[in-house]
């Protein structure tokens, strides 16, 4: 098997984008400047057990699909690029496959995909498998809010999350 990287850009910077012979492993949205740096690749690397060789243009359909998300069309990613979940199991892979259900502009409280993942109760376990998601933004974790309607967090970004459902809002 073989992994290729390339970067893509999100209105919150460049997003690291690795590809295996299966489709998209992982589109990490960086906590750094610059997403270039090691430590984002070899974290990848370790959880592939293989390092990602730059391959340039290998992100350009994923580009020009997160252009037009971000311009307010409603994609539903999973329909134009092959999803390689080699990097989730188990329930969290149930709960993330049920997200991906999850309609542009509309939320699901984490309790209620834990319902419709088979596993009411599993509200935490829902949260957990958002913060891991290998998929920003592909996977839609944004629509999965808490119980009160508040939006809740995105990592240690909220305000990206709040901006993504403000987008699909319109």
């Amino acid at each position: 098997m073989t992994f290729r990287y390339d970067f893509a850009p999100t209105p919150f910077g460049d997003a690291l984008a690795v590809f295996s012979d299966e489709g998209i492993v992982r589109f990490d949205l960086s906590e750094s400047e610059d997403p270039s740096v090691p430590w984002l690749l070899e974290g990848t690397a370790r959880q592939l057990h293989a390092m990602p060789e730059p391959d340039p243009g290998a992100a350009d359909e994923l580009a020009h699909l997160l252009d037009s998300y971000f311009d307010g069309e409603p994609i539903r990613f999973e329909d134009h690029l092959r999803l390689d979940w080699r990097l989730v199991e188990g329930f969290p892979l149930l709960a993330l496959q049920t997200i991906c259900d999850i309609e542009w502009g509309e939320t699901l409280s984490y309790g209620e995909v834990a319902v419709l993942a088979g596993h009411p109760g599993a509200a935490r376990a829902v949260g957990t498998a958002c913060r891991l998601t290998p998929f920003s933004i592909i996977v839609p974790v944004h629509r999965v809010v808490r119980s009160d309607g508040s939006a809740g967090h995105y990592g240690a970004h909220p305000e990206r999350k709040r901006f993504l459902l403000d987008l699909e809002s319109r």
